[in-house]
């Protein structure tokens, strides 16, 4: 480790080398050492698999990926919640040379239909539906020649590159029951790798390299539009070993694992996390339950617990919590959100995980860049975000000349490294102005660093909400709600929330003679966009607070609006 002992620059070596090979070869070695520790359970499916039948169906279904028309360098979507399937395609692809598309379960029509059409998706699998979202009829509106087309003969006109659209249950029900005759089913897919002889797969294999990208995240920068995250197996792989050497997690640990798959925390911090030491991934539920992850720790014995601190709280919070034995518990990593002292101290005490780690990063980081360790005092917890993993750099530097700044001092948080994405997906502009000539990634976060290389978050550059862990944009949101026919202008902003941290708030302004009730607005954000990025709070405005420049000082809304909600509260 080396610290400057005036500047907020830190580099962490590290007595581990760097991984410098691609995920299915780090992982068929780990399945060897531990054939029989259990990689996953899955509770909803009641399905359990070993390490040594983990690697089978993983070979399978990359020779049925392969069977099926798909090589290196395609591009593979997935739709889903978490089950075993996921976690198979996420291997699978590693193992075949296929990027991985991750896609948010939560997306409308329009969502989808942006995030494939911007990585030239070639192919999708999605689970026919979720509580209220119906995904096929969501892709059979977006691709009407699935009502007709020949599975192996697919052709869109609005997704060009899309050859195929694999529909699964992780029930089974839909394994033989094709939802429309140009869908293909997951057995469809299995069955075509017996047209792939193993040493066929095995030369795909060996042909890849650990610089090869295998991963697509999406994310939204400053400009609202969502970007497509490029990540390597290096960037994957490296960041999800580091992050268990630090969490002291190996092949004895069982991960409870609340977080989305689709999010670099499930698909990284969760799942490669267990596959990179040979530890147990345990599935409580498709989705966040609070109820059903406390029985899955007792049931399952999990010694660790990830989480964004909404769902700890959910969890502490919980009127059962109290009968349900949870002593089995020791580690685990909340992230996405802010920790308040009391919470981390609970989370310490009445949910046994004396060795709670906060995590810090961002998807074009791969995500981990920051984390806490078990010997650090509760204080510096909650208070920073840790020190940077091995093998990375940080620095923090004045935001308007670029110069690194000296200890204790704020400005914008940079790292280099290993986990620095290679881009994004067709957009070099929007990369060039991410990652400089230097291979620093500028965050757009806020922070200060102390002469051990802690860093504290103060503030951020990006215009952001972070509600409940998940990042959210304002000026995505207001391109959709400036699509209503009576809206003329739209100023989206984050409220203080005890429980989610922020809530969306959108002030709006409607054309000239135009009147509309904030429940109007409501179903159309509802119709429009995922259910977590409508606002909670809306208010129809007659102006805006701004510059003398015609800027708006969302600062000032923001101010009006908590005095407005309290005043509220109070009567």
């Amino acid at each position: 480790m080396a610290a400057d002992t005036t500047h907020s620059y830190f580099h962490r070596g590290g007595s581990t080398p760097l991984l410098g090979e691609p995920i299915h070869e780090h992982f068929r070695r780990v399945a060897a050492r531990f054939p029989r520790n259990e990689a996953i359970v899955s509770l909803p499916q009641q399905q359990r698999l070993t390490y040594k039948e983990l690697s089978g169906r993983v070979d399978e279904l990359a020779r049925g990926l392969i069977g099926i028309g798909f090589g290196k360098g395609d591009r593979i979507g997935i739709w889903s919640t978490n089950n075993v399937e996921w976690l198979l395609l996420q291997l699978a692809t590693a193992r075949a040379g296929i990027i991985l598309v991750d896609i948010n379960p939560a997306y409308r029509a329009a969502e989808l239909k942006y995030v494939l059409q911007k990585s030239d998706v070639q192919g999708i699998f999605a689970i026919p539906s979720f509580r209220s979202a119906d995904y096929v009829a969501s892709l059979r509106e977006l691709i009407p020649e699935l009502d007709s087309a020949d599975p192996a003969a697919l052709s869109s006109a609005q997704l060009p590159a899309m050859r195929r659209v694999v529909v699964y249950d992780p029930v089974g029900a839909l394994d033989t029951v094709r939802s429309a005759p140009g869908f293909t089913t997951w057995q469809e897919v299995i069955a075509a790798a017996d047209a792939v002889d193993v040493e066929q797969m095995d030369a795909i294999s060996a042909s890849l390299d650990m610089d090869d990208a295998i991963n697509i995240q999406y994310t939204s920068g400053t400009t609202g539009f969502s970007k497509a995250v490029v990540l390597s197996h290096h960037n994957l792989l490296n960041n999800a070993f580091f992050a268990a050497q630090e969490m002291r997690f190996g092949e004895h640990d069982r991960l409870c694992v609340p977080v989305p798959f689709f999010h670099c925390f499930g698909m990284v911090l969760a799942n490669l996390m267990c596959l990179s030491v040979g530890a147990c991934i345990v599935l409580p539920a498709e989705s966040f339950e609070a109820l059903s992850v406390l029985r899955a720790v007792e049931q399952e014995r999990c010694t660790a617990l990830h989480g964004v601190p909404t769902m700890f709280t959910a969890e502490l919070e919980h009127p059962e919590r109290i009968d349900i034995d949870l002593s089995s518990l020791r580690t685990g990593i909340m992230a996405g959100a802010p920790c308040p002292p009391a919470l981390m101290n609970r989370v310490m005490r009445d949910l046994h995980c004396p060795e709670i780690l906060i995590g810090y990063g961002q998807t074009e980081a791969s995500p981990l860049t920051h984390i806490t360790s078990p010997t650090d005092t509760v204080e510096r917890r909650v208070e920073t975000v840790g020190r940077n993993l091995p093998h990375q750099e940080v620095k923090i530097v004045d935001t308007e000349t670029g110069q690194i700044v000296a200890h204790g001092e704020a400005g914008e948080i940079c790292f280099r490294g290993y986990h620095v994405m290679q881009g994004y997906y067709g957009d070099a502009k929007a990369t060039a102005e991410t990652v400089d000539a230097n291979g620093w990634l500028h965050s757009g976060d806020l922070g200060c660093m102390d002469a051990e290389g802690y860093v504290r978050i103060t503030g951020r550059l990006k215009d952001m909400i972070i509600r409940g862990g998940e990042n959210l944009y304002p000026s995505e949101i207001e391109a959709v709600i400036l699509n209503h026919p009576k809206v003329a202008q739209v100023s989206v902003f984050g409220i203080p929330d005890e429980y989610y941290g922020e809530q969306v708030m959108a002030w709006i302004q409607l054309h000239a003679g135009e009147t509309v009730n904030t429940d109007e607005i409501r179903d159309f954000c509802r119709e429009h966009m995922a259910h977590f990025k409508a606002p909670k709070y809306i208010s129809i405005v007659n102006e805006f607070p701004m510059t003398v420049t015609g800027k708006l000082q969302k600062f000032k809304m923001q101010e009006i609006a908590v005095a407005q909600i309290k005043n509220q509260e109070r009567k």
